[in-house]
């Protein structure tokens, strides 16, 4: 069966589309969106639009670049962008890029209904024929990173049917789209971007194994592969493995169990991870590395943070290593003592036992909540490990500990997951972690005058030296893995230089795939 349809997606992706004059570039990378490729519902907004240009865009070392943009601003109130946009920017169509498009993109995002991150922003609009204001209703700085996702789209192309049919002015249009099959790119004529390297690229959708036999049999020219398979690329190809900040970690609920429930019924509070001193021990106890070993066939680093490497990143705030010594201290400081013997650390009648919960069709969470189990069993405290559907998480994540991901080239990701105001809200506070001090750093942060002045308080927010919500303060989460992103790549492929990669939805392999290049003679 496999073979089967391996044989059948090959067949797809060699049928004529288009006439071309070299040798195309077929990829399986997976990251096929459901919702097809509008930028307005949170396409891009991981790595690439692909067929949309943004105002700015991030060059592999992360510093912002103009794109769209050739000038942009912050006013001294810090609370409007003005953006000078480049004149010889069109879209697909060969229509020119205006403002009126760019106001019209901000606007219509901010009107989603919370699809992409418009916090505080009130209004886009024309202030000149190459220039656009961007308006927001406090200081914001991380919106900055707004600026570098957001892909625009053409005021009078935009509609119900856009997703499915984008007309950009990235890099690429699209010829056609098989949905669970493949996607089908040529480049766009009137890129202002300069020459790309193939007249064709194919993305291929399937499973797993049907794209590790189309490297094997010779038909695909750069694979996404499980990290069990990174170090074993076939005759021909090079393993690729990307360093990323997509992370996991467990996300810990803050309050302990009265009874109360979210307006749609669910469950808040654990008694257990409640108590700071348990949520410290786990951050002391696991052993990190064994885990990069155990989930990820060693493919990843250890993580402490949810930015780790990251320039708003705070190394002060992890605990480095491994102490389960330390990690048995803690508990017993608090009170957690195993009495009778049994292996299991009890305080005031409660017993130090939880589920990790995970979604069941994740092979990697899975491993990770089994390694968690192992580890912190050898200081007391007794961890389920329990696969459940995202629906049922959803239901759960409140109460219970849950192996969450995370990771992004933007620190408003910071903002959601631990500022008190979006406690219990979603996924990013499910645990309804809140800290004053935490909220005045993270407001301080969205203040600043420039990204760079920023840093400082992205960091003390972590880690103050006194609090903070890292490891060291109120150790909100667990952080465990910072995952590698495995790929084979072919031996005639260039892929040049790469960012360090967000959390893997979408395509964040083909960032810089206009700059790829073939190296061998046909």
């Amino acid at each position: 069966m496999r073979l089967l349809f391996a044989a059948a997606l090959s067949a797809m992706l060699f049928a004529p589309v288009a006439a071309v004059t070299a040798r195309p570039l077929v990829l399986a990378v997976g990251g096929e969106p459901e919702g097809g490729f509008d930028p307005i519902t949170g396409w891009g907004s991981y790595g690439t639009p692909l067929f949309q240009s943004t105002l700015l865009r991030r060059a592999p070392d992360l510093s912002l670049v103009g794109d769209l943009a050739t000038d942009w601003t912050l006013s001294p109130d810090r609370t409007r962008w003005t953006v000078t946009l480049r004149d010889d920017a069109r879209f697909s169509d060969g229509t020119p890029v205006t403002p009126e498009d760019v106001a019209f993109t901000y606007n219509t995002a901010r009107d989603a209904g919370g699809l992409v991150d418009m916090a505080g922003f009130e209004e886009a609009r024309v202030s000149g024929p190459h220039e656009v204001q961007l308006d927001l209703s406090a200081p914001r700085i991380s919106f900055t990173s707004r600026l570098a996702t957001l892909g625009i789209v053409p005021a009078e192309g935009y509609g119900p049917g856009y997703a499915r049919a984008p007309v950009g002015s990235g890099p690429f249009q699209l010829v056609e789209w098989r949905e669970g099959a493949q996607l089908v790119v040529e480049p766009n004529p009137y890129w202002h971007g300069g020459e790309i390297g193939f007249d064709r690229v194919s993305f291929v959708f399937g499973s797993e194994e049907a794209g590790l036999a189309l490297a094997r049999t010779g038909q695909a020219d750069l694979v996404a592969v499980p990290a069990s398979q990174a170090d074993s690329a076939p005759q021909g190809m090079t393993p690729l493995n990307v360093e990323t900040v997509d992370n996991r970690g467990l996300m810990f609920p803050m309050r302990p169990d009265t009874g109360q429930t979210t307006d749609t019924g669910a469950p808040i509070g654990n008694d257990v991870t409640a108590d700071r001193a348990i949520r410290v021990a786990i951050n002391q106890a696991v052993d990190r590395d064994a885990l990069v070993t155990l989930a990820l066939a060693g493919h990843g680093r250890p993580a402490t943070g949810p930015a780790d490497g990251l320039p708003w990143d705070n190394p002060q705030g992890g605990i480095p290593g491994a102490d389960p010594e330390g990690a048995r201290a803690t508990l017993e400081a608090a009170g957690w003592r195993d009495a009778d013997g049994d292996g299991l650390r009890e305080k005031d009648g409660l017993s130090a036992a939880f589920d990790v919960v995970y979604p069941a069709g994740d092979s990697t969470r899975q491993a990770l909540a089994l390694g968690v189990a192992q580890q912190l069993r050898d200081i007391g405290l007794h961890v389920t490990p329990n696969g459940r559907s995202w629906d049922e998480i959803r239901a759960l994540m409140h109460a219970q500990v849950v192996v969450m991901g995370w990771g992004a080239h933007d620190p408003s990701e910071v903002m959601n997951l631990y500022h008190g105001s979006g406690a219990g809200a979603g996924y990013f506070n499910p645990g309804f972690y809140s800290n004053p001090t935490v909220d005045a750093h993270l407001e301080a942060a969205e203040r600043a005058p420039d990204f760079e002045a920023s840093l400082p308080d992205w960091q003390a927010a972590e880690w103050d030296g006194t609090t903070g919500f890292g490891a060291k303060g109120d150790a909100a989460w667990a952080w465990l893995v910072n995952l590698e992103h495995a790929y084979w790549a072919s031996d005639c492929l260039d892929t040049g230089a790469r960012q360090i990669h967000p959390h893997g939805h979408g395509f964040p392999i083909t960032h810089d795939l206009p700059d790829w290049r073939w190296t061998c003679e046909e």
